[in-house]
């Protein structure tokens, strides 16, 4: 029995030997040398990157013409508004020292108001007695009515300072500010409560809110004067958006600035692009962009991966495997690249073996 089973071990240490060899022997016959890339046809874009944001082209920046406070806010970030929505209610808040001129100024023109009234009815009947000249008639009627437009001036400060209303030039002023123009609130500056300095011809006044038009938006970005010589007006782009990586969205480069900038130790020109098509989902101003700006672009024409192309003295060369296995360096002319395939004009043809060597390993040296 114990002889039977010794026969048994050797038979199975026999087998298990031969599978290891056939094994070996068979993954050694399927190695048939380095790997290969055919040669195909496609497409070969040549692009130049701007990198920046999307914001929209007509922007507005709402201010008062009244000094106050905010009484109230009508609408929110993010609301659409038309020309003629209330925005803002400015509560007047004048100083006790400029209500007291604005009424002084009402009382002083009163009386001026006052002594041309009577200067005038006095003129007016030795006028109809035909005593004085028609010209000092003339006279005394101008008096009197700057008398009556700077009474009426007086109190419209007046009224202002008091109530925030009053009618100018038969056109009504109030302390509502309103819109004027179609477009989204972008940014809110102000809370309700807070102090309104007024816009005037001396200072620029406070920044209550920003309105945009968001349905025309354009891509503004940098682009590396490595790149900017190929550049011109009307030239097609291609966005990508970080925040909706799937949607398309294309564009019109319409402006390169004549100036450059440096920013962290690069020379980088400004670039404008128009968006023709947002896609599907709104973009929304703010979103950080890229803008691949397109150069030139072929298509159906033979490409290999530029790692598989060696170059020396300005010669690019290839190793090509034919049907039968061998291996041999062939010559090739090259056009458009974009960084990760090459354009092959000359010496190979479509369905054609390159060649793809693995890595040199780096060894470590004592």
């Amino acid at each position: 029995m114990v002889k039977k089973i010794s026969i048994i071990t050797v038979i199975l240490i026999v087998v298990v030997g031969a599978v290891f060899l056939f094994a070996r022997d068979g993954s050694a016959k399927k190695d048939d040398g380095p790997k290969t890339v055919a040669v195909a046809k496609g497409s070969i874009v040549d692009k130049a990157l701007a990198v920046g944001r999307i914001d929209p082209k007509r922007q507005i920046s709402v201010k008062s013409k009244l000094a106050g406070i905010i009484k109230k806010t009508h609408v929110e970030i993010g609301d659409r508004v038309k020309v003629g929505d209330p925005l803002f209610t400015i509560a007047p808040d004048p100083t006790p020292l400029e209500f007291a001129e604005a009424k002084r100024q009402v009382e002083l023109a009163q009386v001026t108001f006052d002594n041309q009234k009577l200067q005038m009815d006095r003129k007016s009947s030795l006028k109809d007695k035909q005593l004085i000249s028609n010209q000092e008639w003339e006279v005394q009627k101008s008096q009197f009515e700057e008398a009556g437009l700077r009474l009426k001036l007086a109190r419209e400060k007046l009224a202002l300072i008091e109530t925030g209303h009053t009618e100018e030039a038969d056109r009504q002023v109030d302390n509502v500010i309103k819109s004027t123009v179609n477009g989204t609130v972008l940014t809110l500056a102000v809370e309700e409560g807070d102090p309104v300095v007024p816009l005037t011809t001396y200072q620029a006044g406070t920044d209550l809110m920003t309105i945009a038009y968001m349905e025309d938006l354009i891509f503004k970005g940098n682009v590396d004067e490595i790149d900017v010589g190929k550049l011109y007006e009307g030239m097609p782009v291609e966005i990508e958006v970080g925040a909706i990586p799937n949607q398309k969205i294309t564009g019109t480069l319409i402006k390169v600035s004549p100036k450059a900038h440096k920013e962290e130790g690069s020379t980088l020109f400004e670039v404008e692009i128009q968006i023709a098509n947002i896609g599907d989902k709104p973009l929304r101003a703010g979103y950080s962009a890229n803008a691949n700006i397109i150069i030139t672009k072929k298509d159906s024409v033979l490409v290999v991966p530029e790692r598989l192309v060696k170059v020396a003295d300005s010669v690019s060369t290839v190793e090509v495997k034919d049907s039968l296995g061998q291996i041999a360096t062939r010559t090739i002319k090259t056009g458009l690249s974009d960084g990760i395939n090459l354009e092959v004009t000359e010496g190979l043809k479509e369905g054609e073996k390159i060649v793809e060597r693995p890595p040199k390993e780096i060894k470590a040296t004592d």
